[in-house]
């Protein structure tokens, strides 16, 4: 089987000793060839190549934005068909959130991430079926577990300002981000109108989560639970406020963050298996992320289920 290993050698948990376990591991068992991430937007560079040479498999080892950079890579803008067959993609964790790896059931340490690689291609071998997964096409891009319009996004934005200044961004730096860029959100009068599939538009939300799984974001290592019913087999995950006030907003991240969250509040509309979600602005713009990167202003977004979209080296859905 042809590969391609992708390793980001300045993501944030990658070792030496990781790296050369990873490469001699699978260089036992693939025609592996190695590339290095060298610039922004090499993965996916990478990723059109992959498709373009005939790979069979593409193995990550870094974080979520290489995989979602080779991803948009290999599949071409959404509503574009790929160059040609779309290989597999695996994944050894190597970021700091790991998000789509934690939710595939990959574990977080490379010993036990390459093993289980290993052992999912002696399954295919007999299987000729790898997983597959579903994505959300955002109409100019494609999201892997999760994109939002609104407050979420102008956080993305302030973070990626402080990465681009050194700055590490550690769970706590992030919350001494989040909380000052949030408590500036409320005071403005919500701005974004929401359409769901045979239901009557909304009008007067200030913002608007899409995920793709669950759990989709992390508090360090304690997972925030928007949409418990929501998964990669699944339709998209909604969770949107039309209230900001300070005191019902945080009991409910406190059910966030529960172990067993009800997510029960007036101001909370949610949903865990939409085919669709479609967001336009009242008055100006609103931010966009998808997948924790900034995508810039929007007057509109249309977010849809693409089911089946990507085959990945992942144990089943439990």
């Amino acid at each position: 089987m042809r590969a391609m290993l992708i390793v980001n050698p300045t993501a944030s948990t990658i070792t030496p000793a990781a790296r050369d376990l990873v490469t001699q591991t699978l260089s036992r068992r693939l025609q592996l060839t190695i590339e290095e991430t060298k610039r922004i937007g090499h993965a996916e560079e990478l990723g059109r190549a992959a498709v373009a040479d005939g790979y069979d498999l593409v193995i990550v080892h870094g974080g979520d934005g290489t995989v979602s950079g080779l991803v948009n890579g290999m599949l071409g803008r959404p509503g574009s068909a790929p160059a040609g067959p779309v290989p597999a993609v695996g994944i050894v964790p190597g970021g700091s959130a790991n998000v789509l790896a934690r939710a595939l059931g990959i574990p977080k340490d490379p010993a036990p991430a390459v093993q289980q690689l290993v052992t999912l291609l002696d399954e295919y071998e007999h299987t000729g079926h790898w997983r597959r997964i579903g994505l959300i096409d955002c109409g100019e891009i494609w999201a892997l577990v999760n994109a939002g319009m609104g407050v979420d996004a102008e956080v993305v934005q302030a973070v990626q300002v402080e990465r681009s200044k050194g700055v590490r961004v550690t769970p706590l730096r992030y919350w001494r981000v989040a909380v000052p860029v949030t408590l500036r959100f409320r005071r403005r009068e919500p701005n974004l109108v929401l359409e769901l599939p045979g239901r009557q538009p909304v009008s007067g939300v200030h913002f608007a989560w899409v995920s793709n799984t669950n759990p989709w974001t992390y508090s360090n290592n304690r997972p925030m639970v928007t949409n418990p019913g929501c998964s990669f087999e699944s339709g998209l995950g909604l969770f949107a406020l039309t209230e900001m006030r300070v005191v019902p907003t945080l009991r409910l991240l406190r059910q966030l963050l529960a172990k067993r969250p009800k997510l029960e509040a007036p101001q909370l509309i949610r949903d865990d298996d939409v085919d669709y979600v479609r967001l336009s602005c009242m008055a100006s713009p609103a931010a966009c992320q998808f997948d924790g990167e900034y995508l810039g202003l929007r007057e509109s977004m249309t977010f849809r289920a693409v089911p089946d979209a990507l085959a990945v080296v992942a144990p089943p859905q439990k």
